[in-house]
């Protein structure tokens, strides 16, 4: 083979020295560059910079993974941030109890996407179950000391405000006839105050990924935050 047959086209050579960035930026064709370059070395020699611009786009694809994965958390981080402050704004809209409850397991249940959506309120009165048991299958009333017990599932009641977990199914006490299908929960404990007793809100899921305790719970704090201050306008 002729030496001018293995020269490049006078076109293809005009547009490489007028645009070299179209090798530059193609990393298969400066890898095949960088290769036959080590060929025409020989075996003997050790490319040093070859081996550094191995390791720097291994670096450099590491750092694009974490690019990435920042941005798709972010994206999820303020999706769910719009999602809340959609729920909380349809909590806020009712004037009377009983369509508060019938949005807290409709509406608001539907835009945080869960399966189930139940209130627990502890009481002393005897007649208290009687008096909430027509509002529907979202209110509940416990004894006292039921909260703690429920978060505790057996072990010491935790501390924190929200509470994530994966269940084998959900508790009947809670979710009455959905029990069987949930898989995971988020017990969201509720403060109403000096001299009330202790609630809980408690969202299940049948997806047993959808509350996990490797979860940040900021955002469902934020929530109890605004739900214990609209009960209080309720228990007043």
């Amino acid at each position: 083979m002729s030496s001018s047959s293995q020269r490049i086209e006078d076109s293809l050579r005009e547009t490489i020295i007028a645009r070299p960035d179209i090798i530059l930026d193609d990393r298969d064709l400066m890898q095949a560059l960088i290769a036959a370059n080590e060929r025409s070395m020989g075996g003997n020699i050790i490319d040093l910079r070859g081996i550094a611009m191995e390791r720097l786009e291994a670096r450099l694809d590491r750092l694009e993974d974490t690019h990435r994965s920042v941005i798709a958390a972010a994206y999820e981080n303020l999706a769910g941030t719009n999602q809340v402050h959609r729920a909380i704004l349809r909590m806020l809209d009712p004037i009377e109890f009983e369509p508060f409850l019938r949005d807290l397991g409709g509406d608001v249940a539907e835009i945080l996407r869960v399966d189930a959506m139940r209130l627990v309120l502890e009481s002393n009165a005897e007649d208290g179950a009687r008096t909430v048991q027509r509002l529907g299958k979202v209110l509940s009333v416990a004894e006292q000391g039921f909260v703690a017990r429920y978060l505790s599932a057996g072990g010491q009641a935790p501390l924190r405000q929200v509470t994530l977990r994966q269940v084998q199914t959900g508790d009947a006490r809670i979710y009455g006839d959905r029990a069987a299908w949930i898989r995971s929960e988020a017990c969201l404990k509720l403060d109403f105050g000096p001299g009330r007793l202790p609630g809980m809100l408690v969202m299940g899921a049948e997806d047993p990924h959808q509350f996990t305790p490797q979860q940040g719970t900021d955002l469902l704090a934020f929530f109890a935050g605004v739900f214990e201050r609209t009960m209080r306008r309720w228990l007043s």
